[in-house]
């Protein structure tokens, strides 16, 4: 049996399913679990990884754990995670813990990672770079008025797909070859706020207006969710990304045998969140 932590966030729910289509008995834990039935092989739980003891009766007796690096205690977790009898950890962390290990928004990734590689149980780490779905944050613009607006508007990333990210994982759960590895997951070519705008703009077969943000004025939007040494971060990255956070990696292919999905698959597949 396999547990998954964060099972309905973008790749917690990529991840369940690409688990149980392999035939893999999955015990899904969120804060929120969903309601309605999933396959046999899903259980759905409810749990809160800022209070480990709730995760005590969901990892009895499974084998492996996929963990969000969160601002919860690892230690805590982990070892309720060996009491129970979990024998590997794979770990959702950032690409940032290792480009820019002494940011502040860094600190809990790195605690994560520190925390696994030394609980005792066979780890993987992944290290993903900015995702495709942050490109949610534009839906209710989209919808209203078919705008698009982000800071630093031609500055390309190699975002990467939460599917690419899931098929990862679910290898590295079930496949003892991936232990001890960390993967760095990007997708297979840099793409800039403009370019995804133009992207969904051809999924949905209608025109989106793009508008480039200054600095401060997506600092203040993203302040209104996130915590200001994570709102710092994502905005040095977006702005003036190293040339490690520009680059492409070769893992997704490595792992999965096939090339990473690129921005515009990931646009077709979502296309319907936006109109």
């Amino acid at each position: 049996m396999i547990v998954v932590t964060g099972a309905t966030g973008n790749v917690g729910r990529e991840l369940v399913a690409a688990l149980a289509a392999a035939g893999e008995r999955v015990t899904a834990v969120s804060r929120t679990p969903r309601e309605e039935a999933g396959p046999g092989l899903i259980t759905w739980r409810r749990a809160d990884l800022e209070e480990p003891e709730t995760l005590e009766s969901m990892v009895s007796g499974a084998e492996s754990l996929f963990l969000l690096a969160t601002a919860a205690e690892p230690g805590d977790i982990l070892r309720v995670a060996s009491a129970g009898g979990v024998r590997r950890i794979v770990l959702l962390s950032s690409q940032a813990a290792g480009t820019r290990p002494d940011a502040p928004a860094s600190a809990h990734f790195r605690t994560f990672e520190e925390a696994a590689r030394s609980s005792g149980m066979r780890w993987t780490i992944l290290r993903p770079g900015g995702f495709d779905s942050n490109a949610l944050w534009w839906r209710e613009s989209i919808r209203r008025n078919r705008t698009a607006a982000a800071p630093s508007a031609d500055v390309g990333l190699p975002l990467v797909d939460p599917a690419d990210i899931a098929g990862v994982a679910a290898a590295a759960l079930r496949d003892g070859a991936h232990d001890g590895r960390t993967y760095h997951l990007t997708g297979p070519v840099p793409v800039s706020p403009r370019e995804q705008a133009t992207a969904i703009e051809h999924a949905l077969g209608v025109p989106i207006r793009f508008l480039e943000q200054t600095r401060e004025r997506a600092r203040e939007e993203m302040l209104r969710f996130m915590p200001p040494a994570i709102v710092e971060g994502t905005l040095a990255i977006l702005g003036t990304p190293s040339a490690a956070e520009v680059r492409v990696s070769p893992d997704v292919e490595r792992v999965l045998g096939r090339p990473a999905h690129p921005f515009a698959e990931w646009a077709r597949r979502n296309a319907p969140v936006f109109m």
